[in-house]
């Protein structure tokens, strides 16, 4: 009986050095697996969203001086409309 235990106790400190051991390795590259950041490109943010289905939405985008309106769907990302971020009010927060 005792063999048993000790087979059983072997496998389960394996198993949790194995996942220890792959959850330390994902938070490594994580960390360091980041893109640099490219100092000459325009800032992307998200303003608005609105859900239109389980799946579908609208996100409203501006990207450097445009906002963007895409539509999002399992099927991808598509541009529905684009203008200059002079002529639009800023969103209320």
């Amino acid at each position: 009986m005792s063999v048993a235990w000790s087979g059983l106790a072997g496998s389960v400190l394996a198993l949790a050095f194995v996942l220890a051991l792959a959850w330390f390795g994902l938070r490594w590259m994580r960390r360091f697996a980041q893109p640099p950041a490219d100092a000459g490109a325009p800032e992307l943010r998200v303003l608005r969203t609105l859900a239109l289905g389980p799946r579908e939405r609208l996100v409203l985008v501006r990207h450097g001086d445009a906002d963007l309106l895409l539509g999002v769907g399992a099927d991808g990302v598509r541009l529905l409309g684009r203008r200059d971020a002079a002529a639009c009010v800023p969103p209320p927060r």
